[in-house]
């Protein structure tokens, strides 16, 4: 038998590893069209999109594994309109050494529980088609549901890029209530 895998630690992410978690991000910029950036944001932009999501009272979470920073994932606003607050996007990435362990749904699994304690209502995913399930498969099994098609959105590395929305309602009890709009974080 091999050595046992090492053990994933999920926790919230200090300015220390936006330095790590910058260059996984990079990868997917640069070899990728998951993301439609097209110049790697540095550490110092890190930091600033960090201040943001706290300063939302959002969760920005990263996978450790062996001490090393694996993956993160963090919640942000949907939309600049204040009407939106309550309604988040979550983003989800992991270094490509790290896929297929699990390392995206203990990431997932944990923004959903963070937002949801946080009194989010709704949490949106917007999923670059490249042909392949695995982010839209990892979405559903956190009961994400399919809320539509953006068709050719998005032009990178040489091809077009339809987007798929996902969404997920993170009310205690799963239903729509209409009620008054409380406090973010309350």
């Amino acid at each position: 038998m091999g050595a046992p895998a090492p053990r994933s630690v999920v926790r919230p992410a200090v300015p220390a590893d936006l330095r790590a978690v910058a260059g996984i991000y990079a990868h997917y910029v640069l070899h990728s069209v998951i993301t439609f950036e097209e110049e790697p944001p540095t550490a110092d932009d890190w930091l600033r999109r960090f201040r943001d999501i706290a300063s939302r009272e959002n969760p920005f979470l990263v996978a450790e594994v062996a001490g090393e920073v694996a993956g993160y994932a963090y919640a942000g606003p949907w939309r600049p309109r204040p009407a939106y607050r309550n309604t988040v996007e979550d983003t989800v990435y992991l270094s490509p050494g790290h896929t297929g362990r699990g390392l995206g749904g203990a990431l997932l699994g944990a923004l959903v529980e963070r937002c949801t304690r946080a009194g989010r209502r709704r949490m949106v995913a917007v999923i670059a088609d490249t042909g392949q399930d695995a982010s839209a498969a990892l979405h559903r099994r956190f009961g994400f549901t399919h809320a539509g098609r953006l068709t050719e959105v998005g032009y990178k590395h040489g091809r077009w890029v339809d987007t798929v929305l996902m969404e997920r309602d993170l009310t205690a009890d799963g239903r729509r209530a209409h009620t008054e709009d409380p406090a973010p974080g309350s």
